[in-house]
């Protein structure tokens, strides 16, 4: 929800610049302000904020785990998100970092990998 108010935020700025600019007749002025403050605003959102409102104000993102691995856990350090996915035709686990602006990523490869929580949920062939 927060997500949804940043943006609804930041186009209503765009508006009022526009609004403001085009009374005056100054079109390229208006063009221009509304460009820098939907540039701002992105960057802004993309580099800094979008972690922070998923994780303290329970705002919106999405992850898709890749083709042929299967996701285990999520966990937060800091501000950044950290995802264990586990591939089974290479038996290993891969901690993959979001960050902000997703510019310094870690990862971690266990190779393998025998995650308990896949173990306990196969049922097991008992003769």
């Amino acid at each position: 929800m927060i997500t949804y108010f940043y943006w609804a935020v930041v186009i209503g700025i765009m508006a009022g610049l526009g609004l403001l600019f085009g009374k005056k007749q100054k079109w390229k002025a208006a063009m221009i302000a509304c460009s820098i403050v939907f540039l701002t605003g992105s960057l802004a959102y993309y580099f800094h904020f979008q972690q922070v409102f998923v994780k303290h104000y329970g705002g919106v993102m999405s992850i898709t785990v890749p083709d042929g691995q299967q996701h285990i856990a999520a966990t937060w350090k800091d501000n950044n998100l950290w995802i264990e996915n586990y591939d089974p035709k290479t038996n290993t686990c891969h901690f993959n970092e979001y960050s902000k602006g997703n510019l310094l990523q870690g990862k971690v490869t266990i190779k393998n990998c025998y995650p308990v929580a896949l173990q306990q949920s196969v049922p097991s062939s008992a003769p």
